[in-house]
């Protein structure tokens, strides 16, 4: 059966805010029920009603007379994507209001019908003075609002506004066949327009998103996709020919790939989920590098670690993911503020555990998604007082924000991330 596309984004809404459920997870079974010439309006529609979630919800409060009975959330659900189009997208507005009602035929709520044409509709005659008195005009939940606010009362908002945009796609060059001026004027060739990174040497920023199938030796492992920000974590931890190293939490495997590319190492790289393991090593293959792959818990070294000590490690720890939602909204909705606490336990522990695995006169890279201090810097900042053994290395790197230690960066326009970094070297014993 094929679903209508406004029908299939208003599922996905209702199956990610009731039940918990990611986009990762809900859309590839949506995408094959629905015609495949629609995949990239249904996700656009999904992404962007998740994007404006909270603020769609309060202008759906704002319309409706009284709230839709629980039981037919899914049409709420539909509401929101009829918003959605009619504030945001180019869509012709009697298309969008003309097959949103549609939808709700299809999805066998015909009684539906008559509340969504006559909500929309006021919508449309009302919608300038509705938006301007928007009071969730960013769309976040309140519990990150205010802890983006307490962190950063000057960038606050602009974290906010770059968090409600499109990110950049950037790639990653892969040094071992190409300098980045090769890559970059075989993609002139292409007539691709891209522009090198501003941090990375090897990074490569496109001006438009294009298919991976479009880019100059991807297919042969020439070029990755990964954000300035992510690549920067081999660049900071910058292995040697011959060193052992440790790729902590290594899935989906993008960091895993760069240490490869980076230097001829002895590399272990863990995760503990064994279907995202899958992932890493066909990064691998296509890139045509090596490592040893173990599905484990990092923090539990007693599973993995034969106690021969690392020269480097990169953990780059499970994290509330705030620097990244641009790239995924729905954390907006998954993630609540009791999360933060527990995940920063989870990161102190793996931290502590895989400090036992480098050598003395080794490194540890501690790095996040995040942008929350309670997961960067406070961790860091516990960490050099509770360990005299360690010390901070300091980064060369421009921050975008003071950070007590580390560098903290934060979403940029057209550029990388939010990502946190603090590079940690183990005394040599005296």
């Amino acid at each position: 059966m094929i679903l209508s596309t406004r029908l299939a984004a208003a599922e996905t809404l209702y199956q990610m805010v009731e039940h918990g459920r990611s986009l990762n997870d809900l859309i590839p079974a949506l995408l094959e029920k629905i015609d495949p010439d629609q995949h990239a309006f249904y996700q656009q529609l999904v992404y962007g009603s998740t994007r404006y979630y909270f603020a769609l919800d309060e202008l759906a409060n704002g319309l409706l007379e009284k709230p839709i009975k629980e039981k037919e959330r899914l049409v709420h659900m539909l509401l929101l994507v009829g918003i959605y189009q009619l504030w945001q997208l180019e869509v012709a507005d009697h298309a969008a209001l003309n097959e949103t009602v549609q939808a709700a035929v299809d999805g066998k709520k015909q009684w539906a019908k008559p509340l969504l044409n006559a909500t929309l509709r006021r919508f449309q005659r009302e919608k300038e003075q509705m938006i301007a008195d928007l009071r969730r005009k960013d769309s976040f939940p309140g519990w990150l609002n205010k802890r983006l606010r307490k962190a950063y009362p000057d960038h606050w908002q602009a974290i906010c506004t770059q968090s409600n945009e499109l990110g950049p796609m950037t790639l990653r060059v892969n040094a071992r066949h190409n300098t980045r001026d090769q890559w970059l004027a075989l993609a002139d060739e292409e007539g691709l327009e891209c522009f090198a990174t501003a941090y990375s040497k090897v990074g490569v920023t496109l001006a438009a998103p294009a298919p991976v199938f479009a880019l100059p030796g991807f297919e042969q492992g020439h070029v990755s996709v990964q954000d300035e920000a992510a690549q920067m974590c081999a660049a900071i931890l910058a292995v040697q020919d011959g060193e052992k190293v440790l790729d902590a939490c290594a899935a989906p495997g993008g960091k895993t790939g760069h240490l490869l590319e980076s230097a001829d190492i002895d590399l272990i790289a863990l995760d503990v989920d064994e279907r995202r393991l899958t992932r890493v090593n066909e990064n691998l293959e296509r890139i045509g590098l090596t490592a040893n792959l173990i599905a484990c818990d990092a923090g539990d070294l007693t599973q993995w670690w034969n106690d021969e000590p690392f020269d480097a490690v990169l953990l780059d720890a499970p994290c509330s993911g705030t620097g990244v939602i641009r790239r995924h909204p729905d954390i907006k909705l998954l993630r609540k503020s009791a999360d933060i606490a527990a995940l920063a336990k989870v990161q102190y522990t793996i931290l502590e555990q895989l400090w036992k695995t480098v050598k003395p006169g080794g490194r540890l890279l501690y790095a996040t998604c995040s942008i929350l201090p309670d997961e960067n810097s406070d961790q860091v900042v516990r960490f050099l007082a509770d360990y005299v053994d360690a010390e901070l290395v300091e980064i060369e790197l421009e921050a975008d924000v003071a950070s007590e230690v580390g560098v903290q960066w934060l979403p940029q326009e057209n550029g990388h991330d939010g990502f946190y970094f603090a590079l940690l070297r183990k005394k040599l014993s005296e």
